[in-house]
């Protein structure tokens, strides 16, 4: 076990200048001085059979927001539709929601809900209808708002003046139906944007593990190194409080004990992962992420190769930022405090390479590739690309929150490491 003495910091984690970014500026400047803020769901409804809740809802119409028609096919939508006639709700679906919703179909969403006008919002399936229900959320409510607008960080308006959210995920990593987040996709610049402001914070979430037995394998696997990195990253973040540390030990203890059961078709396993990426979301929207994200938003549709799942992503770039960040004293008391709790002991160093090879070997495990060019991103275009590609990623909303500060210049290394799978020396 490691033993340290911790240096006293404030609520709001080091206030060294120019620490943080803009989301983390904006963020404290909201909540005031020290104070801090910690925001979920009203109500999170979880267990078997707890999609029955819609059948108590209050209202008069819902708008059903779907993704490509796996809960149409598992029988999920029609079991809700007839929970919210049952509740008196009349209810429009729309669907085909794509991976990584981009900004046209959230605003195809938001007409197609000034049209309706429901008062509950509902958004069923993995991270991406959701996600997407979100910003049309807020153009449905604010139809002269832009979408520039809502990229500045906790800059949304006030939301609720014509609906509630509820969120019911499919899929057991992205947690954003308890977040404060939304990633949205520009196609035409080629970049992700997250979202972040406590209004699309769901109202209700329903975390029901029968969906979740619908998950191929690698969606599996990836969904779960997205629950595992939200966790790890949470647990780091200069952000994180007494109220988020507990949150993102268990997801990630969890994720220890069940994510390769699940893979391999536990469903006993499947149901604790479903509860598990949730804390990790209780966390993570609370005490922000990090770079791994960061780089993940900024690659993901980046290269002509192919899209790079989001998971997958964090994945692959996860144990190179624990080595950057480890740099920083606090990161690696903090690293070596999550590979005590997941059984790996020793000195700092001894539990951080403990704890970085545990998740290469899950990667292994699964099939996920450990490098950039293991993935297949061609060396020519990444030469090309990644100057720019670097420079976009320090500019992300999660990076104000890493534990260790960085420049375009030493984000273009790093990425230069997770190319070709190189040591973190600087």
């Amino acid at each position: 076990m490691v033993k340290y003495t911790r240096k006293p910091k404030g609520t709001l984690g080091r206030k060294k200048a120019g620490r943080k970014a803009k989301a983390v500026a904006v963020r404290k400047s909201a909540e005031g001085g020290n104070m801090s803020r910690f925001t979920l769901p009203r109500d999170v409804y979880y267990g078997k059979d707890s999609l029955e809740v819609l059948k108590t809802l209050k209202g008069k119409k819902a708008i059903l927001v779907l993704g490509g028609g796996s809960m149409k096919k598992f029988g999920f939508v029609d079991k809700a539709v007839a929970y919210l006639k049952e509740a008196g709700i009349e209810t429009q679906l729309f669907e085909n929601v794509e991976p990584d919703p981009s900004v046209e179909t959230v605003m195809k969403g938001a007409e197609a809900m000034r049209a309706f006008e429901p008062d509950w919002i509902i958004s069923m399936g993995g991270g991406s209808p959701i996600d997407a229900a979100k910003a049309m959320w807020a153009f449905y409510e604010y139809p002269e708002t832009t979408f520039e607008d809502l990229i500045t960080p906790f800059n949304f308006p006030e939301l609720r003046q014509k609906a509630k959210f509820l969120a019911i995920p499919s899929t057991s990593g992205t947690a954003t139906e308890v977040t404060a987040f939304s990633v949205i996709t520009d196609y035409a610049k080629g970049i992700k944007y997250p979202l972040a402001d406590f209004n699309i914070t769901p109202d209700v979430a329903i975390v029901d593990p029968a969906l979740a037995e619908t998950m191929p394998k690698s969606l599996t696997a990836y969904t779960g190194m997205d629950a595992l990195t939200h966790a790890i990253e949470a647990y780091v973040s200069t952000l994180h409080t007494v109220f988020t540390d507990p949150l993102a030990i268990k997801a990630i203890q969890i994720v220890n004990s069940d994510l390769l059961k699940s893979y391999d078709g536990s469903m006993e396993s499947r149901e604790q992962m479903h509860y598990g990426q949730c804390l990790a979301g209780m966390a993570f929207s609370n005490a922000l992420l990090g770079i791994v994200h960061s780089m993940a938003h900024k690659t993901g549709a980046a290269f002509s190769t192919g899209h790079i799942t989001h998971g997958l992503a964090n994945a692959m770039y996860l144990p190179y930022v624990i080595q950057y960040n480890s740099k920083v004293e606090e990161a690696a008391v903090r690293y070596a405090e999550i590979a005590n709790a997941i059984g790996i002991t020793g000195t700092t160093e001894e539990c951080i390479k403990g704890l970085r090879d545990k998740i290469v070997s899950m990667n292994n495990y699964m099939g996920i590739p450990n490098t950039l060019k293991e993935f297949g991103i061609q060396e020519d275009e990444f030469k090309e690309k990644i100057s720019g590609i670097a420079e976009r990623a320090v500019g992300d909303a999660c990076t104000g929150s890493n534990p260790r500060e960085i420049d375009p210049a030493a984000m273009e290394k790093l990425f230069t490491c997770t190319y070709y799978g190189t040591e973190v020396d600087f």
